[in-house]
């Protein structure tokens, strides 16, 4: 056992990075809990954790710096918190450490710990499939486990002997339990008027950038449809920019900011028009037909185009090996591009019965349907520190 007390219970310390690993490590919390209830924790995290129990040695926001010139004044502070969590580990010889995401920071802390005799798991895997394959080696020379959330990811690292389990992707974990009617009854919606869902993206930079393409699809599909309208479920963060930005839309749209609103569109829409990132599987576990569009400025292009191996940035597109969902990227998001595929999307096309079949079978193979992701990790952890 590897605890003086089994009653006791493991002690394990997590490290979380950003907003999506603070969800990650609250689902995770509780799922430990929910298999081994004295199980305590310890580490950095958000208010997610917090809520599950955990005191973060420090405010997780700090980790939270995105792009090369906000990172820059920041580094010498990131350092000294990297020390601070690889420290306080070495001083409480918790039965792991779990870092998740945020691999800037997560595997400089793994580094130190390397060699320290306590176990060393990363949850959600590097994209080494999409660009610099060579992390796998880097990354198998510290870790003791691995835990993927895309169903070919573990063989990049087995072959450099990091044993990896895939657990299924934490999207098929969110609530799915839009209601359909409740939307189109609280906006005088009737069950054939037609909804299309626009979803820019989560940053103010996204937003601005994409919106004014966005606009151009809208006005020509509003000439064809003048009877429909668009929902526009949004993030508090970009929520003013979007409104300010749409106010002089045609198809009077809908913005809504909550998450149970956000449901309730995916579940009324008859297709969307997205920003590419999670979203797109959120709406293929919707079942909703849609398309992705994406710019970055030129430079990010320019340099992304000659590292990143891969021909899509869509998830159920990887998974299924094929490009179910359209993509609409750099030079080619373009309005006159996208109308006529969204405007087939909006009729009643092949072209969407194709995507919702897609949708099932790329679902099922990210592990919808199957144990939550978050109890298959917690069993892992579990099971390593048992072992010890």
């Amino acid at each position: 056992m590897a605890h003086e007390n089994a009653l006791d219970g493991p002690k394990i310390m997590l490290v979380a990075g950003e907003a999506s690993g603070d969800q990650l490590g609250g689902r995770l919390m509780a799922a430990i809990k929910a298999q081994e209830p004295n199980t305590h924790f310890i580490g950095v995290g958000g208010p997610r954790m917090e809520r599950e129990g955990l005191t973060s040695l420090f405010p997780m926001n700090e980790m939270s710096v995105m792009g090369l010139t906000e990172v820059i004044p920041h580094i010498p502070h990131l350092l000294k918190r990297i020390s601070q969590t690889a420290d306080f580990a070495k001083k409480q010889k918790p039965d792991a450490v779990v870092t998740i995401d945020a691999p800037d920071f997560s595997f400089r802390v793994g580094k130190k710990l390397k060699g320290k005799g306590i176990p060393l798991i990363h949850y959600v895997a590097p994209s080494v499939w999409a660009w610099r394959e060579g992390r796998a080696k880097k990354i198998a020379g510290f870790l003791d486990h691995l835990l993927a959330l895309l169903p070919f990811e573990p063989p990049y690292f087995e072959k450099e002997g990091l044993p990896t389990t895939f657990i299924g992707h934490s999207a098929v974990e969110e609530r799915h339990d839009g209601d359909q009617q409740r939307f189109r009854t609280q906006h005088g919606l009737t069950a054939d008027k037609k909804l299309l869902a626009v979803l820019p993206g989560s940053r103010n930079s996204e937003v601005k950038r994409l919106l004014p393409v966005f606009r151009q699809v809208i006005d020509a599909l509003a000439a064809k449809y003048p009877d429909a309208r668009i929902v526009v479920p949004t993030v508090s963060k970009v929520a003013d920019t979007v409104t300010a930005e749409m106010k002089d839309w045609p198809l009077d749209p809908i913005i809504v900011a909550t998450d149970q609103e956000r449901h309730d569109a995916f579940a009324a829409a008859n297709c969307a028009l997205a920003a590419s990132g999670t979203v797109s599987l959120e709406l293929a576990i919707a079942g909703v037909p849609h398309v992705i569009a994406y710019q970055v400025n030129a430079v990010t292009g320019w340099i992304a185009k000659r590292l990143i191996k891969i021909d899509t940035v869509t998830i159920v597109n990887l998974v299924l090996g094929r490009k179910l969902i359209p993509e609409f990227l750099q030079e080619n998001c373009q309005a006159e591009n996208i109308i006529p595929v969204l405007d087939g999307l909006l009729g009643d096309a092949p072209a969407r019965a194709a995507q919702e079949a897609g949708f099932e079978t790329a679902c099922k193979m990210l592990g919808f349907g199957d144990r939550a992701p978050s109890e298959k990790a917690a069993e892992q952890i579990l099971k390593i520190i048992h072992k010890k």
